[in-house]
């Protein structure tokens, strides 16, 4: 029985290394895509920062622990690919941008888990150090796997699925299921509780995710209809030719009178002198340069 659960438990912890390398890999097309452009453009580091920092909580956390080797491998990797991405990002971001994420490393990564691994070692000890950290570890993934409401707020207010990967959605869902029966099976509730809530928001999300595929948003279709009430096809298409018949009405008077202002002075002067106007050429004189004035017609 015993030798059963040992395989179990690591089988569940092969896989959830599979499927959390994968969930690592997933921001590589952003990066590429930033790459391209030489640009982050609208990206933010902080989920890349957040990701570093619990990497490093469950390492320190298994290094007080027996029996969770999978636990620091895949959270070395995920160190490892964290502080790519976010290098990468601080090489590309503008400079607020960068400054901003400088700020949130030194917060989270030094001042945060700097005072975590001090307090744990010289205020706690032996099973103790564990327990706290373990705790840490527990309501800091808590926290983690609820920031994706703000998501599912925005899907059922919107009825779109535009800002959610599916294909993310399903890797942190089977992730959260691997890891939940490794630390269900290891004894370890730190490792088990948190991923029961990533598990229940991840169907959430294929849930709402499969529910509005297919329909047209919201705003949209707000849109649409109130174009459409406000302005019927017949009537915009007829507004818009007679604002054009009048905008070329208007250029035609502006040229007759152009045009007046030039000759009809000199034909007057001819008259004054007895020359037949018929016979003369007549040559355009020069138009003082008086300040322009706008004129609004109204049709």
């Amino acid at each position: 029985m015993t030798g059963t659960l040992a395989h179990l438990t690591l089988a569940f912890g092969l896989l959830g290394n599979i499927v959390s390398f994968m969930v690592f890999l997933a921001p590589i097309p952003t990066f590429y895509k930033v790459y391209k452009k030489k640009s982050t453009e609208g990206f933010q580091s902080a989920p890349y920062v957040v990701g570093l920092f619990s990497a490093m909580l469950w390492i320190y956390y298994a290094m007080l622990k027996t029996n969770v080797l999978l636990l620091i491998t895949i959270n070395s990797f995920g160190i490892v690919i964290e502080t790519v991405y976010i290098c990468f990002f601080l090489f590309y971001a503008p400079k607020k941008a960068r400054m901003e994420s400088l700020k949130l490393i030194v917060l989270l990564i030094v001042v945060g888990f700097g005072l975590i691994v001090f307090s744990t070692q010289f205020f706690a000890h032996g099973v103790a150090r564990g327990v706290i950290v373990g705790w840490i570890c527990l309501v800091f993934s808590l926290c983690v796997f609820v920031a994706p409401l703000g998501v599912l707020r925005q899907v059922i207010k919107t009825k779109s699925v535009e800002y959610m990967p599916i294909l993310l959605s399903v890797a942190l869902t089977l992730s959260a299921v691997m890891w939940f029966f490794y630390g269900l099976l290891l004894g370890d509730f730190n490792i088990a509780v948190p991923n029961v809530l990533g598990f229940t928001f991840g169907i959430i999300q294929m849930i709402l995710y499969y529910k509005y595929k297919y329909k047209k948003p919201v705003s949209n279709e707000k849109l649409s209809e109130f174009e459409a009430t406000k302005y019927p096809v017949g009537e915009m298409e007829e507004s818009k030719i007679q604002e054009i018949v009048d905008h070329k009405t208007i250029d035609v008077a502006k040229l007759a009178t152009l045009i007046s202002a030039d000759i009809l002075p000199v034909v007057t002067k001819l008259k004054e002198t007895g020359h037949d106007a018929g016979h003369v050429a007549l040559e355009p004189q020069p138009r003082p340069n008086v300040p322009n004035h706008i004129i609004e017609v109204t049709a």
